[in-house]
């Protein structure tokens, strides 16, 4: 007869007390390790960040208009009076599908720099604006300086829904927001030169003041063109008009793009970086 006691020594069994157990436990933990991430994790050079944002609409506009040249041309050349048209609009190429969707894309990924440029200029202004030794001068530089910061604001809002309510899907929308768009656009132009031009004898002056007014005055330009004949499309229907319309709408395009690159010449030497920092370890009693 096997009593109890041969049934619980069985030869295959391996008992461990509560100490060795502990001691298993503690050996295991002591390999893992807390890594700590310390210093800069990553950096990029402002320049090349704003160059990406600026070659995002540009390349998907370029890429949308061959594209829509080549295989959809009846499509974006149809007019309003049904004349003759050589330049398709802005709208007329991003529009369509599958472009619309690319156009789409690249505009979203623009608008994170486009924030980022427009907190980096509110900074830069707001320095500069400390130095001017008349109380004016310096009150008139601020106010301008947080103008320009809101403007871009409200200019970012208005490409996002120029964007993503195309004129094929709802006109009358497209068409008031594109109005507000442009009009935002130059007057955050003429904060932007003007705000330059405060002082600058005294304060060290803006390096592209001189572009910024340049590009300004191309836009103005490009806006009265762009009216004058969109008013002959559209009321007279005047043959290759809405051509001369589509031509200045890509000017006004191209300046505004040009207007926000000027960053890199503004602050060439700025980086954005990201920092890992060591976490603070409080001992309490």
């Amino acid at each position: 007869m096997v009593n109890d006691a041969q049934i619980l020594s069985s030869p295959n069994l391996v008992v461990r007390d509560a100490g060795s157990r502990t001691n298993d436990a503690c050996s295991v933990n002591a390999t893992v390790k807390q890594l700590e991430y310390k210093g800069i994790l990553w950096t990029c050079g402002l320049k090349e960040i704003c160059l990406a944002a600026l070659w995002l609409p540009l390349g998907a506009l370029i890429f949308c208009y061959v594209t829509a040249s080549i295989f959809q041309a009846d499509d974006i050349h149809e007019t309003h009076c049904k004349v003759y048209n050589v330049v398709p609009s802005i709208s007329a190429i991003t529009g369509i599908s599958p472009q619309r969707y690319v156009w789409r894309m690249c505009v979203a990924f623009h608008l994170g720099p486009r924030l980022l440029i427009g907190s980096l200029y509110y900074n830069y202004h707001k320095e500069r604006s400390q130095h001017i030794v008349d109380e004016k001068a310096r009150e008139l530089a601020t106010k301008l300086g947080d103008a320009c910061y809101w403007l871009n604001l409200i200019e970012l809002l208005a490409l996002t829904g120029v964007t993503y309510v195309s004129n094929r899907e709802n006109y009358f929308v497209h068409e008031k927001i594109f109005i507000v768009f442009m009009i935002v656009a130059l007057l955050h132009m003429l904060c932007r030169a003007r705000v330059g031009s405060i002082c600058s004898d005294v304060v060290e002056p803006v390096r592209t003041n001189k572009s910024v007014w340049t590009l300004f005055f191309v836009a103005i330009a490009a806006t009265i063109g762009l009216i004058i004949f969109f008013l002959k499309h559209r009321l007279l229907c005047h043959p290759l008009a809405f051509t001369w319309f589509s031509v200045c709408e890509y000017i006004l395009a191209t300046s505004n793009m040009a207007f926000h690159a000027l960053i890199v010449r503004d602050l060439p030497l700025h980086q954005l970086q990201v920092v890992g920092t060591t976490p603070t370890h409080i001992k309490t009693n």
